[in-house]
């Protein structure tokens, strides 16, 4: 069987509070063997790395999602880097960025919180998780800035322009891709895309509970790692790729990111 690894989720979620052991059994029943549980606030920071310390195969995240940044403090992000530190399995930080599109926090402390991050995340030693939506470029500006040619990372559920995606390449990132890529319409443009991603940074994942690939969206309302499988299948069609192969390339960049 090939071995997948869901390198973005959010099982910390409350829609996983009842049934969570059943959302890992399919998880293992459809191949996926490793999870990247991702935190967004302190709160689900801990949560976050609680789930990787009591799962064999989960591993976790520790950050400030631009969402929250307006309620980012100086003593949050040291304790993320002091959860970091004590938990073996905590192997990136993120999730963070700008999110000019909803607003849910204002600019200026949204740049703040994401330089102050990527400082952290380095001195930690720890790869990025990043997110991005409608920055204008200046997430892209604060990365050439800021971060360090030493350092890794991954724009998760990337969405860019074509343009956007040679820019992170030559920044060395990798590319998270997301059952959007499986949409019929708003994925179409991903999927021309993906000819210019090489292989070897490219990583898959749910976003789970969000963004419910086809064919299961029109089954399932929550999302959940079992289904980063249609994902893979939708990519080694495109790719033409023969899938263990495929497989075998996406799970050793996903351990080379986060140094598993």
């Amino acid at each position: 069987m090939i071995q997948l690894f869901d390198s973005h989720c959010h099982l910390d979620d409350r829609s996983y509070a009842d049934d969570l052991d059943k959302v890992l059994d399919r998880a293992h029943v459809a191949g996926v063997a490793a999870a990247m549980v991702v935190g967004t606030t302190l709160e689900s920071s801990n949560r976050a790395a609680a789930l990787a310390a009591q799962h064999e195969g989960l591993f976790a995240s520790v950050g400030v999602h631009p969402h929250d940044a307006a309620r980012c403090t100086e003593h949050q992000i040291k304790s993320l880097g002091r959860i970091a530190a004590e938990n073996p399995k905590v192997r990136a930080w993120g999730e963070t960025g700008l999110d000019f599109n909803r607003m849910y926090s204002p600019e200026g402390d949204q740049e703040k919180w994401f330089e102050r991050q990527i400082a952290a995340a380095q001195k930690a030693g720890l790869a990025m998780i990043f997110h991005e939506r409608d920055s204008q470029g200046r997430f892209l500006q604060l990365l050439k800035s800021c971060f360090s040619n030493t350092q890794k990372g991954v724009v998760h559920c990337f969405s860019g322009t074509r343009a956007e995606l040679s820019a992170y390449l030559d920044l060395g990132l990798y590319i998270g891709i997301t059952g959007v890529l499986t949409h019929k319409t708003r994925g179409q443009d991903l999927r021309d895309m993906m000819g210019h991603i090489p292989d070897s940074r490219i990583l898959i994942e749910t976003d789970a509970p969000y963004l419910t690939p086809a064919p299961e969206r029109n089954r399932f309302r929550r999302n959940e790692p079992a289904f980063v499988k249609s994902v893979f299948d939708t990519l080694a069609a495109i790719k033409n790729r023969d899938p263990a192969d495929l497989a075998a390339v996406l799970w050793n960049n996903t351990c080379r990111l986060f140094d598993i």
